[in-house]
C-alpha cells in the first residue's frame, strides 16, 4: 500500500463496524454432556437447557435447531463480518457450519461419555453466499454410524430452498 493510499484510505473505507460476541463456558457444558447420550446432549442444547457452543455465537448461527437421531439442522444469518476479500461470505463459514451439522448429527448416535472429531470433510460450493442472502439452513445427517469411524453428509440451503453447498465427511469416535 502506498503512502498516498494509507492517507486516503480511512475516508474511502467508510465508518468502522464492530460486532460483539457473547458466549458461555464451553467446558461446563461439555462436562455436563459427558453424562448424557449424544442425542440427549444435542436436545438439551436445542431446548436451551445447555448453552450452544461458542462458535455458534461467533458465526451468527443456531437461531433454530432441530435434533433427531442421526440428523441435526440449524440456521445461520451470515453478515459482512465474515466476508472474504472479494465481497462474499467466506467459504470457511459455510464449511464450519457443515462440519458442525454433520458432527452434531453423528454425535446423536453416540452413547454417554463418547465424543468424536472430524477426520475429513469435502465441500461442494454451488452458489455464492452474501449478507443479503439472509438466513441459511444447514442440515447434517448420518449415512453410516460406526464404533470407530462414521460417515455423514450435509447441505446448506437459502430461504428459497436453493442448494448453496453440500458436503460429505468422515468422523472418528473418541473414547474417554
Amino acid at each position: 500500500m502506498t503512502m498516498e493510499m494509507q492517507t486516503a484510505a480511512p475516508g474511502i473505507w467508510g465508518e468502522p463496524r464492530s460486532k460483539t460476541v457473547t458466549w458461555y463456558d464451553p467446558v461446563a457444558a461439555a462436562q455436563t454432556g459427558l453424562a448424557l447420550s449424544g442425542l440427549e446432549y444435542m436436545r438439551a442444547m436445542a431446548s436451551g437447557q445447555l448453552p450452544p457452543a461458542p462458535i455458534v455465537s461467533l458465526l451468527g448461527g443456531a437461531a433454530a435447531m432441530s435434533v433427531a437421531e442421526g440428523e441435526v439442522g440449524f440456521t445461520c444469518v451470515p453478515d459482512e463480518s465474515v466476508y472474504n476479500p472479494i465481497g462474499l461470505v467466506h467459504g470457511g463459514l459455510v464449511c464450519t457450519m457443515l462440519d458442525s451439522a454433520i458432527g452434531c448429527a453423528f454425535h446423536t448416535t453416540l452413547p454417554p461419555g463418547i465424543g468424536y472429531t472430524s477426520i475429513e470433510i469435502k465441500i461442494n460450493y454451488l452458489r455464492p453466499v452474501r449478507a443479503d442472502t439472509g438466513e441459511i439452513r444447514v442440515r447434517g445427517w448420518v449415512t453410516k454410524p460406526g464404533r470407530r469411524v462414521g460417515f455423514g453428509e450435509g447441505e446448506v440451503r437459502d430461504g428459497e430452498g436453493k442448494l448453496l453447498a453440500s458436503a460429505s465427511s468422515s468422523l472418528l469416535v473418541l473414547s474417554n
